[in-house]
């Protein structure tokens, strides 16, 4: 199968998770996109939706469902979003597209988050895809620094604005053996607004799509 169907596969089994009436989150990338598409014939059954990126705010816009704001709604009951690697145990990096503060947050107001990969996406060890972590913009020099002494090699996304209008450093070379300890250190570094792991508020349920179906873990 191509990357573009096993990403629709699984965007379509997330669909099941989906309950009338629901306060949905939605995050951001390919995968999330085609969830998107699909819930356009839903969409009378979601009560609202809050979004993780200006990006999904328009493509959700185009469909007829229109975000409202986090601060508006109790905590939200679903929350569907992708990742660039995830382990059995639910722990993720997210940031590729530069979403993962609002990704982060909308996570953690959510009862439930389902996590939409594909095969290639899960790993044993997170750390080949590098690690990206969202920076005031005067600290990026420092967190850089930082990030050599963790044994990290860090580089600027030069071309690249967050929708919070901050910076983003990707840091290669990382081998996350504790993703939540690794995540708490990170974090406590001035001038970092968060780190795109996702450990301390894990998904509590991957589907993976591969050419065999879709499989879900439930860590």
């Amino acid at each position: 199968m191509k990357r573009e169907e096993l990403k629709r596969a699984v965007a379509t089994a997330a669909l099941e998770e989906l309950r009338d009436g629901m306060l949905l989150g939605i995050g951001t990338g390919s995968t999330v996109n085609h969830f998107i598409d699909l819930l356009a014939e839903h969409r009378h059954r979601v009560q609202a939706v809050v979004s993780s990126s200006e990006a999904s705010s328009r493509r959700l816009s185009e469909i007829g469902l229109e975000p409202v704001e986090l601060s508006s709604v109790n905590d939200l009951d679903l929350y569907v979003d992708g990742a660039d690697e995830a382990t059995k145990h639910g722990h993720l990096i997210k940031g590729g597209g530069g979403a993962l503060t609002r990704e982060k947050i909308v996570a953690a107001a959510s009862r439930r988050f389902v996590c939409i990969i594909d095969d290639s996406k899960l790993k044993g060890v997170l750390g080949a895809f590098p690690l990206p972590v969202e920076v005031i913009p005067m600290a990026r020099a420092y967190v850089s620094r930082q990030m050599v002494k963790a044994g990290g090699r860090p580089v600027w996304r030069s071309d690249f604005v967050t929708d919070n209008g901050n910076d983003i450093i990707d840091v290669h070379n990382l081998n996350i053996m504790n993703p939540l300890e690794m995540e708490r250190r990170f974090n406590q570094i001035a001038g970092v607004v968060t780190v795109g792991l996702f450990a301390q508020r894990r998904a509590d349920l991957l589907l993976i799509s591969s050419p065999a179906g879709v499989r879900r873990i439930e860590p």
